[in-house]
């Protein structure tokens, strides 16, 4: 909330919703992709970058304006000096632990409510943790679960459409409670199973046990399971780890990398290196 609040919102751009359907079926958790024209030809976003989503709501702590940040989902085109960007928007809903009173997200549910030719207001872009490198022969981890796919997603199309002659590794772990909600690696809305042929790409899924409990999702699994080849990564020093997704899920990868390595001390050491050298970051929520 504090990185939020640091966030020069006075600069504000009106969008126009595009297009919006949702990903997901109507018996999972909702999921929608939102496209967005921005007019104002100032506004310029690129693949490693998030924008602001301002919603009018009153909060107990005096503010007017709810704020939230939405990774880029896809490559930013431009069309007639109009600007479009694609979002991810999961629909989201909490129980109070101590009222037990529900209450609903603000964002997500003003932006899933929002219809073709809706206006809202954005603010940005801003700077993500995550870079595509400059040095085409990095190798990427690249770790999602649910709409954390959304800044992935991006990077692995612009590297295969824009950078040409990527020599490093990528590899993507992504996680989901079922197949049906494997955003954009399902049969349905698979755009990128199109670069499986890619020499130096390979996806790996990862599903929860119980898709209809609240069981952790087995990422930490998926990622053991090529343990010899992720030993092999982070031995170089051009490899880098991005993880988007879930606080509870940060545990299980802790331990799949302590697992891999060897040793508690050893993965220490080596997660330390890549975040003093800028190859480890992450979004977490």
């Amino acid at each position: 909330m504090s990185y939020l609040s640091e966030l020069n919102t006075k600069k504000q751009y009106k969008a126009r919703v595009k297009q919006t359907h949702r990903l997901t079926p109507t018996n999972k958790e909702e999921i929608r992709e939102i496209i967005l024209e921005v007019e104002d030809p100032s506004f310029k976003c690129k693949v490693d970058q998030s924008f602001g989503v301002l919603v009018k709501h009153s909060s107990d702590f005096g503010n007017e304006y709810h704020h939230r940040l939405y990774s880029v989902a896809d490559l930013p085109a431009t069309e007639n000096g109009h600007t479009k960007i694609t979002m991810l928007v999961k629909r989201c809903s909490y129980v109070d632990e101590f009222s037990g009173e529900l209450y609903h997200g603000v964002s997500s549910n003003y932006l899933c409510d929002r219809r073709v030719g809706d206006e809202i207001t954005i603010t940005g872009p801003f700077e993500l943790p995550f870079k595509v490198p400059e040095d085409k022969n990095a190798n990427m981890i690249l770790i999602g679960m649910g709409t954390g796919i959304a800044p992935f997603r991006a990077f692995i199309k612009h590297i295969y459409s824009q950078e040409k002659e990527w020599k490093g590794k990528i590899r993507l772990f992504y996680g989901a409670k079922s197949g049906l909600e494997l955003l954009y690696l399902n049969d349905k809305d698979g755009d990128l199973t199109n670069y499986y042929d890619k020499a130096t790409f390979e996806a790996f899924h990862a599903l929860s046990p119980r898709p209809h409990w609240n069981d952790p999702i087995l990422l930490d699994k998926a990622i053991e399971s090529r343990a010899e080849e992720i030993l092999e990564m982070l031995s170089s020093a051009n490899t880098y780890i991005y993880i988007a997704g879930y606080e509870k899920v940060k545990e299980n990868l802790n331990k799949a990398f302590i697992n891999i390595m060897g040793s508690k001390e050893k993965w220490e050491n080596r997660k330390a290196e890549l975040i003093a050298g800028k190859k480890w970051a992450e979004v977490i929520y």
